[in-house]
């Protein structure tokens, strides 16, 4: 796995997004690339739809 993430991404990402089943693709799309889930997600209200949020962040290389 590469030190940096793929296509210029940071190392940090908070996907946010109405809770449906592309806002599931777009997390499950991160995990594929080499990111990991970072705390647990977040859901609130808008009045509409749930929105949720979850922080992903690119590995470090574990040295030593």
């Amino acid at each position: 796995m590469s030190d940096s993430p793929p296509d210029g991404f940071p190392r940090y990402r908070l996907l946010t997004g109405k809770d449906d089943a592309s806002f599931c693709h777009r997390v499950s799309e991160a995990l594929d690339l080499g990111y990991s889930l970072y705390g647990s997600p977040a859901a609130t209200f808008n009045g509409e739809h749930v929105v949720v949020a979850q922080a992903l962040l690119w590995p470090e290389e574990q040295k030593g």
